[in-house]
């Protein structure tokens, strides 16, 4: 295969400047995470997809666990009758909701929505097992797939169905609800900046923006490369209303009834497509160490004579490296050329590649090749093991600081709804705008430019004082951005 066939695998992935949304789809399906399903929506998680995201699940758990929470499991099937319940609730979620009219061959008495959130089943089971303080708190989460029946989809960022976990906690007080709110919505942000190495603003939604039935609800906010945002995770403080509706109460310390205070939260697959969206370039995927399904590939070079003792070789340094929990692939083909392996990995954002030839074998060296820089470095095959732990590290933390800085270069300040605007036609990115606090600014803002509101964050860059809509005195300060 010619060097110019090898450069054709990736001219195979439209350029990202040339169109975002093709330059994605060509990647995923290419990477070989995902194929589309025979319904419309839903797709497939191939080993690669789903592996990616079992990482993201293993350390979400651990973190979960350490925290005293403990998973169950609760049917996907909701009778209709729950979600009357929560008027907010089921108007937030009903034009979303696919529903079971039949089973067996028989009209079913009442209908059954298939899961789109837990929060009206789980509150149901909660008023059965919550009588006293001493049931108190209840700490569950469950890891389920849910259905949204989405007019606009997009492979792991908006499907049909999808993957998540799912929180659900209730509490005697407000402040120990809230405080788990908060303490969820922290967790969320360590593992998506410590693991995805995805930088997030993390705030508070605007009443419009918040989930269906909530008290606050709060979020934490991801730039893509084309500068819109994905939600990539929320927490709820619900206060006492699933407790009214589902009539979740228990015997206090003083001997009075009184209602729980409950929370939800939940981070779902779409986090996949924010990994792909932050870090991938032109060449395909990057992928951080903490998560890709394999942290280095190993490829042997040489001419046939020499083959035998190369692969020999790098079949023990192999050994080695998964002896040290590393996450290692060989590829010894021997029909297929060297350059065509390097473009492929590449594209499937392997974040170290590993060359060892018959050369490198003799004076006890190797090659290894960093994803995001190109960097090549000639190490010891006696500090392998070593030398690789360390560039992964290294290779996560520049990746971090790689979209950090993508993130401050994009993110604007602007004090008027036209400074928005012509921002959101002629560059990409998020901006910072005061806030009056009404709705009508809010629409406003979203009609004129097509960004809505993301959050209010917790640490602004700066306040703003005047609302950019009314041009009145601002009581926020806000995060606007055009989102997936």
């Amino acid at each position: 295969m010619s060097k110019e066939n090898d450069k054709q695998f990736v001219t195979e992935i439209t350029p990202q400047g040339e169109d975002f949304s093709r330059w994605y789809i060509d990647v995923i399906k290419k990477a070989d995470l995902m194929d589309y399903a025979p319904v419309r929506g839903c797709i497939v998680f191939k080993p690669d997809g789903f592996e990616i995201w079992e990482h993201i699940k293993d350390e979400l758990d651990r973190r979960f666990r350490e925290t005293g929470h403990r998973n169950a499991y609760f049917p996907m099937f909701i009778p209709e009758s729950f979600f009357q319940k929560e008027k907010e609730h089921v108007e937030g979620f009903n034009p979303e909701l696919p529903w079971v009219t039949e089973a067996g061959g028989e009209k079913l008495e009442e209908r059954l929505a298939i899961r789109p959130t837990s929060e009206t089943i789980i509150g149901h089971m909660y008023s059965k097992w919550i009588q006293s303080y001493r049931d108190l708190p209840v700490l569950i989460n469950q890891w389920a797939n849910v259905v949204r029946w989405e007019k606009r989809t997009l492979p792991f960022l908006r499907t049909s169905e999808f993957l998540w976990q799912e929180g659900h906690t209730a509490h005697e007080t407000e402040e120990e609800a809230r405080e788990e709110t908060m303490k969820m919505l922290q967790i969320y942000r360590e593992v998506v900046e410590e693991y995805l190495a995805i930088p997030v603003i993390v705030g508070q939604k605007t009443k419009s923006e918040k989930f269906a039935g909530a008290v606050d609800t709060y979020s934490i906010e991801a730039m893509m490369k084309d500068g819109r945002a994905v939600q990539a995770g929320t927490s709820h403080y619900m206060g006492t209303n699933f407790a009214k509706a589902f009539e979740i109460q228990y015997l206090s310390r003083n001997n009075v009834l009184e209602l729980a205070y409950t929370t939800s939260w939940g981070v779902s697959t779409r986090l996949i497509g924010a990994l792909i969206m932050v870090h991938g370039d032109d060449r395909g995927l990057v992928l951080p160490p903490k998560v890709a399904p394999t942290q280095v590939v190993m490829i042997p070079i040489g001419p046939p004579k020499t083959r035998d003792a190369v692969v020999g070789r790098a079949d023990e340094l192999f050994a080695e490296l998964k002896q040290a929990g590393i996450r290692v692939k060989m590829d010894d083909r021997s029909d297929v050329r060297p350059g065509w392996k390097f473009n492929e990995y590449e594209m499937r954002g392997v974040p170290i590649r590993l060359e060892i030839g018959p050369r490198d074998m003799e004076n006890g060296v190797c090659v290894l090749v960093s994803r995001i820089t190109g960097e090549k470095k000639v190490v010891e095959q006696a500090n392998l093991v070593e030398e690789i732990q360390t560039m992964l590290t290294q290779v996560q933390a520049d990746m971090l600081q790689r979209a950090r800085t993508f993130m401050s270069d994009n993110f604007y300040s602007v004090d008027t709804l036209d400074e928005m605007k012509e921002l959101m036609e002629n560059k990409r990115g998020f901006t910072l705008a005061g806030w009056c606090g009404s709705e009508a600014c809010e629409d406003k803002v979203r009609e004129v430019t097509g960004a809505t509101s993301r959050n209010i964050p917790f640490q602004p860059a700066e306040e703003k004082h005047t609302c950019l809509a009314c041009g009145e005195e601002a009581k926020h300060t806000v995060v606007f951005a055009r989102a997936y």
